[in-house]
């Protein structure tokens, strides 16, 4: 491809780039499709970054790398001989159109989604079938309660699940107790999914929620971090006493 700089370049161009790439970068030829796979998910998470932070500059590049890896999945099945990235996009549009009939055809709306979810249950062993295992495991838990409960597998009320948080909960001492190390994993792992259940209960997102905690969590330890110097001293020579003291400080002041 030429190297003289454009207006501005093209989808066709980004498959030249990536095709050349995949010639002559020692790194890109090297790739596969299971190496690339940490950069799939690196990369949409960037995405929500700059989603979350409401920066459009950010989100534009953050899209583009994102963009990078359909490709660069493509370019490999190409050279496999397995498909391009032509192919690609004509199943995506023919996927699109087809779920839509009532936007390309005259179909009625609540209609569509009635016969959707009916045909996605057809074609599946299970109702809990379609949820990909890569997906973070608190959003994965949502998403499978989510499914059970659809089909009437589900507490009745809020103060049921705060009852099955308390019996997880118990069940975990007396893990810790006998000392089960294999079975202490199995009650955190139920605690955690009792808490997932306490979140859909509230209609709040289990997976977002802790993203907002670790965020603050990192806001007020780095306030800590912060004040420690600027008393003079080391966190690793504090008593856990002073650290709870500036943790409550940093409560107030970074939230």
């Amino acid at each position: 491809m030429n190297k003289k700089e454009r207006e501005k370049y093209s989808f066709e161009d980004l498959l030249r780039v990536m095709e050349e790439l995949r010639k002559k970068c020692p790194w890109d030829r090297e790739q596969t499709h299971e190496s690339l796979k940490k950069y799939l998910i690196e990369e949409a998470y960037e995405v929500l970054e700059a989603i979350d932070e409401g920066d459009d500059g950010k989100l534009k590049e953050e899209l583009g790398d994102l963009l990078l890896q359909p490709v660069f999945h493509s370019q490999i099945a190409k050279e496999r001989g397995a498909f391009t990235v032509e192919e690609v996009i004509d199943t995506l549009v023919r996927k699109l159109i087809d779920r839509h009939p009532h936007v390309f055809g005259d179909a009625d709306p609540q209609e569509v989604l009635r016969n959707w979810e009916k045909k996605k249950l057809e074609n599946r062993e299970s109702i809990l079938d379609g949820i990909p295992k890569h997906l973070p495991a608190l959003r994965r838990s949502q998403k499978l309660q989510d499914k059970a409960s659809s089909v009437g597998f589900d507490f009745e009320n809020i103060e049921q699940v705060f009852d099955k948080f308390k019996e997880e909960v118990q069940e975990l001492k007396e893990s810790i107790e006998e000392g089960d190390v294999k079975n202490i994993e199995h009650e955190v792992g139920d605690i955690l999914t009792a808490v997932v259940e306490l979140a859909r209960f509230l209609n709040v997102d289990a997976e977002e929620a802790l993203q907002k905690a670790n965020d603050r969590f990192i806001r007020r330890f780095q306030y800590l971090e912060r004040r420690t110097k600027e008393l003079g001293k080391r966190l690793e020579n504090m008593s856990l006493k002073e650290m709870d003291e500036l943790w409550l400080e940093a409560k107030g002041v970074v939230g």
